[in-house]
């Protein structure tokens, strides 16, 4: 028996891209890929991404963001909680990347929200990546 993850396959999909300087990738959708990648755009982490139906098959489009010099935006991005083990955090241990220059993206009880917006709304979750 084999266990998926598919968050860690769109992570790792999205940072191959990113060494490869591709300029957009597909991964295969769903709800929270689709919170995360919403998370990502505000973040501006990504240029922009849209939802693409094919018949009964629906992916993502991400169209990823590099500097004028060609550098990628995202430099790393972590999987936290994985099937195997999940990790939990209260409000007061929400964690903190590079000093706030990172994100922590985490499912709250009010949805997939950033670090800081779960800071603001009082909520800790399951710490989902990290990206920065």
């Amino acid at each position: 028996m084999s266990l998926s993850d598919p968050i860690s396959d769109m992570l790792t999909v999205l940072r191959n891209a990113n060494r490869a300087k591709k300029e957009k990738v597909d991964i295969p959708a769903s709800k929270l890929k689709m919170e995360i990648i919403k998370i990502f755009k505000n973040e501006g982490y990504i240029k922009n991404f849209k939802l693409i139906e094919e018949g009964s098959r629906s992916y993502i489009r991400i169209y990823l963001k590099y500097t004028q010099a060609g550098d990628s935006i995202i430099h790393n991005m972590k999987r936290v909680s994985k099937p195997g083990l999940r990790v939990y955090r209260r409000k007061s241990e929400l964690p903190r990347i590079f000093n706030g220059y990172g994100t922590t993206i985490i499912s709250t009880s009010k949805g997939v929200l950033t670090d800081k917006k779960a800071r603001e709304q009082n909520v800790g979750g399951e710490v989902i990546c990290y990206i920065w």
